[in-house]
């Protein structure tokens, strides 16, 4: 089965509008991830910011890359769909944010060597042709020192009932095209941690992160947002996604280079 990555081509124009489907990847996704990325940057160099250069592999219509502008870092995105590169560097100038914004994929990218203080990947792994070849060309711009950020999908029963199933292919719940996503690219743990040492990154933690909602008022959600009953963002909000500590689903984490 194909994985079909056209749907942020399609959908993309719009992406931070809260009736898209594609901006439940914001809300409490957003400020989940984000307060634990925030953690470890303290946990690892204290002070940060002003002047360090952060990659954004995948960065989608720059959820993550705003708020990490907002910190100082000097961000640049990369994204093979022109029109969420595009998307992203309206929002940012709406925003008065300075973002380097460029088409293009993680397993080629067009920086230099050790280039980057920070390098993150929200979202992605799950949907590159070569993870292998991705993680490659992290390590090479990452700089001795940087820190690796990342999230996926796990690839479990319990995250194809509701990755899959749930969010996609149930009538009732579903909110995304079919293929949005595709089990069989789903990543274990132990199978990314091999990649990143393969790749001389040193995986140092990785946590649970999924919705913290009532599962019943979950599934309610996604039915009321596939009857147009509240918005997307809503939905979103709702999930009050977080780190949790049962990895089963999705897990977020970091690497640092040595």
């Amino acid at each position: 089965m194909e994985i079909d990555n056209d749907i942020y081509n399609r959908l993309g124009e719009t992406w931070w509008d809260a009736d898209n489907p594609l901006v439940m990847l914001h809300g409490s996704v957003t400020s989940g991830r984000f307060a634990y990325f925030v953690d470890v940057l303290k946990r690892q160099i204290g002070e940060f910011g002003p002047g360090m250069r952060a990659l954004d592999i995948g960065s989608g219509a720059g959820f993550l890359a705003e708020e990490f502008a907002r910190l100082g870092f000097l961000v640049s995105g990369i994204d093979p769909s022109p029109i969420a590169v595009e998307t992203a560097r309206r929002h940012a100038g709406e925003s008065g944010l300075a973002i380097e914004y460029q088409i293009g994929g993680g397993e080629s990218l067009p920086f230099d060597d050790e280039s980057s203080d920070l390098v993150y990947c929200c979202d992605v792994l799950e949907h590159v042709s070569d993870l292998d070849r991705v993680i490659a060309e992290t390590a090479r711009v990452l700089q001795p020192g940087g820190i690796y950020l990342f999230d996926t999908v796990n690839r479990t029963w319990i995250s194809k009932i509701i990755a899959i199933e749930v969010i996609q292919d149930w009538k009732l719940t579903g909110v995304l095209d079919k293929n949005g996503h595709v089990w069989s690219m789903f990543i274990k743990p132990a199978e990314l941690a091999v990649l990143l040492k393969n790749h001389g990154l040193r995986p140092a933690e990785v946590v649970g992160l999924n919705a913290r909602a009532n599962p019943v008022s979950l599934v309610s959600n996604y039915a009321r947002a596939k009857r147009g009953k509240i918005t997307y963002l809503e939905l979103s909000e709702r999930m009050k996604v977080g780190q949790v500590r049962n990895k089963a689903v999705s897990y977020m984490g970091y690497a640092l280079k040595p």
